[in-house]
């Protein structure tokens, strides 16, 4: 391409698996050409790695262990930190608004890449949106660990005569989400007992709440009755089908009629497209934008989706693909490809892919996995997570720092610590009335 001729704009919209591995192909390829601009719109100013939330939630990891500057990531490409508020297709142009005031930008584009991805879905169920916590962002799990461990500080007070709700806690949903987190949830609490005297194994009730017949039903019903028997023997109520209905003061209200009384209920069990795409006037199958095998938004040119957001036509199956990271960060390279085909007069590729495999953590060092058909179970499972996912997460600085801590994990227990957005205690008075305070205070230092 010329320097001379006009900036082609890349846009991309959402640094999850897609838009950020989209990116991360461009900046091999398009970004170094100075007649290309790229630019990588995010709310957060980090990649997200999702599969290894749970732990956490569990305290198995610290909280910044898994997420990974985007600056540091992407050299050559432009990145802007801020909410995507409208998008504009006939115009070309795209609304977005940040700082502290939260005022507008208009960015124009040539190539538009959609991957805004899916957000919690409460499905109108009465009390669930004000009172469930959920398991999707770095907020949400520290959130969850804060609130594991005041509700163990609360129990163990000797003031404390109902104990139960506050030691009770619901997990709904037995797909991945759900059962990894619940046994993360599980370890953490009684890993926890033995430094609050007053509580006692006993008095911990944790639940998994689930639809369907067995959890886990990606992997099939073996691997998931072998979930359901290990999670079993560690204390985990398991509820299958059967459905959450509402949720209120008095705790969670299910399909089979009973109430659990609970302060506690971890959502995992639904998700929706991001519902800024149901402004668009593009063709949708349940609520994604249809694209067709290069994943182009059918009628607008220029307009690319992928990712949990986009319904990505599977060869194999016939049906879209699985909103999956290693559908996701493989549609991302693809995508950046077409787009450099586009751009330079090049043949686009279709998206071509087969899931290799699929793996879950249950805790206490023991997993299931299915992989090139292959069932795995226990300690091997669990490795094999373990070294998947570690070999998955980017840049190896954050690698060494997530096989840091599952060494001292091996090691030490597991910590209680909150981590509390609150301010120091402070005061505010005239300097002359902070006299005596100062002067009394060095009489007792001497």
């Amino acid at each position: 391409m010329s320097n001379n001729g006009p900036t082609r704009r890349i846009l991309i919209l959402g640094g999850g698996f897609a838009g950020l591995y989209a990116a991360m192909q461009l900046e091999k390829t398009l970004a170094r050409d100075p007649g290309v601009e790229v630019t990588l719109v995010n709310r957060e100013n980090f990649f997200l790695f999702t599969p290894m939330l749970h732990e956490v939630a569990a305290s198995d990891l610290d909280l910044t262990t898994i997420v990974n500057p985007v600056r540091k990531m992407l050299k050559r490409v432009n990145f802007f930190a801020g909410n995507v508020e409208a998008i504009d297709l006939p115009r070309r142009q795209v609304v977005v608004s940040h700082g502290f005031d939260h005022h507008y930008h208009s960015l124009e584009y040539d190539h538009l890449v959609i991957g805004l991805g899916s957000i919690t879905n409460f499905y109108d169920l009465p009390g669930l949106e004000q009172r469930a916590l959920t398991i999707k962002s770095l907020g949400d799990a520290m959130t969850l660990r804060n609130h594991l461990i005041a509700h163990l500080e609360e129990a163990d007070s000797e003031c404390c005569a109902v104990k139960h709700p506050l030691l009770t806690f619901v997990v709904a949903g037995g797909g991945f989400a759900g059962v990894e987190t619940v046994a993360g949830l599980n370890d953490f609490v009684r890993d926890a007992l033995p430094s609050y005297p007053h509580l006692t194994e006993r008095m911990l009730r944790v639940v998994l709440v689930h639809p369907g017949a067995v959890i886990l039903p990606e992997l099939g019903e073996k691997l998931g009755a072998y979930a359901q028997k290990k999670l079993a023997g560690r204390g985990v109520e398991i509820r299958v089908n059967t459905k959450v209905e509402a949720v209120s003061e008095r705790g969670v209200s299910l399909s089979d009629g009973t109430m659990i009384e609970t302060n506690t209920l971890v959502w995992t069990a639904g998700t929706s497209p991001n519902p800024l795409l149901q402004s668009l006037e593009c063709k949708k199958e349940r609520g994604r934008l249809a694209v067709n095998e290069y994943m182009e938004v059918a009628d607008w040119p220029g307009v690319w989706a992928l990712g949990d957001c986009a319904a990505v036509p599977d060869r194999t199956t016939g049906k879209s693909c699985p909103p999956t990271a290693q559908h996701a960060l493989r549609q991302g390279k693809v995508l950046a490809e077409n787009i450099a085909a586009a751009v330079r007069g090049g043949e686009k590729k279709p998206f071509v892919f087969s899931t290799i495999g699929q793996l879950a953590a249950i805790g206490k060092r023991t997993g299931v996995a299915n992989i090139l058909g292959v069932n795995f179970s226990g300690f091997i499972a669990w490795w094999l997570w373990r070294t998947i996912y570690l070999s998955k997460l980017p840049r190896f600085e954050k690698k060494l720092r997530v096989a840091l801590d599952w060494s001292l994990d091996l090691l030490f227990s597991k910590d209680i610590v909150q981590f509390l957005m609150v301010r120091a205690p402070s005061v505010s008075h005239a300097e002359d009335d902070a006299k005596p305070v100062l002067a009394s205070v060095a009489k007792a230092d001497r």
